[in-house]
């Protein structure tokens, strides 16, 4: 890095969700990125002080995307088609944003499909945001570098997120 370089932190309010290459994203939470392995112990004969512990199988939780409900019905498509039998698995990348706009770090999402959809909690003495939350079962996460400045704006634009 050189003298002077800026380094700082993604903010978390700035990301973009992408599926089977839409953009789909004005999403206002996202939950669900980890990945836990459980250590599998292996008690090896004659040895006495100690018990090896090797890595165990890399277990995912859901994603959970909440947003403001829109006319978009591509989620909700996908979601009823799901119910009506008709599984549909697609990949998926989560990105975030620079402060610029350009991406930069993101996750893939892999054999994604709906497995919960829940709609707003409608009261007549409210005025929030009417909110659904989607809930994906997937095969994985893995990290996907930034891309090279302009492009993630470029993107973001061709995919219509930007106003």
């Amino acid at each position: 890095m050189s003298v002077g370089a800026r380094d700082d932190p993604y903010l978390s309010y700035r990301f973009v969700v992408q599926i089977d290459a839409l953009f789909v994203g004005g999403f206002s939470e996202v939950s669900g990125l980890s990945v836990r392995m459980d250590p599998e112990t292996y008690e090896e004969g004659g040895v006495n002080d100690h018990v090896h512990k090797l890595p165990g199988r890399a277990d995912y939780p859901n994603l959970t995307l909440r947003r403001g409900m829109t006319d978009s019905a591509t989620l909700s498509r996908w979601t009823q088609r799901t119910v009506d039998g008709a599984v549909t698995r697609m990949d998926g990348v989560l990105f975030l944003l620079d402060e610029t706009g350009d991406i930069g770090w993101g996750w893939a999402f892999v054999d994604a499909y709906p497995v919960s959809w829940s709609g707003p909690d409608l009261s007549a003495d409210s005025s929030s945001v009417a909110v659904e939350t989607l809930e994906l079962a997937h095969h994985g996460l893995r990290p996907v570098p930034g891309l090279p400045p302009g492009v993630g704006t470029a993107l973001q634009d061709i995919g219509g997120l930007l106003g």
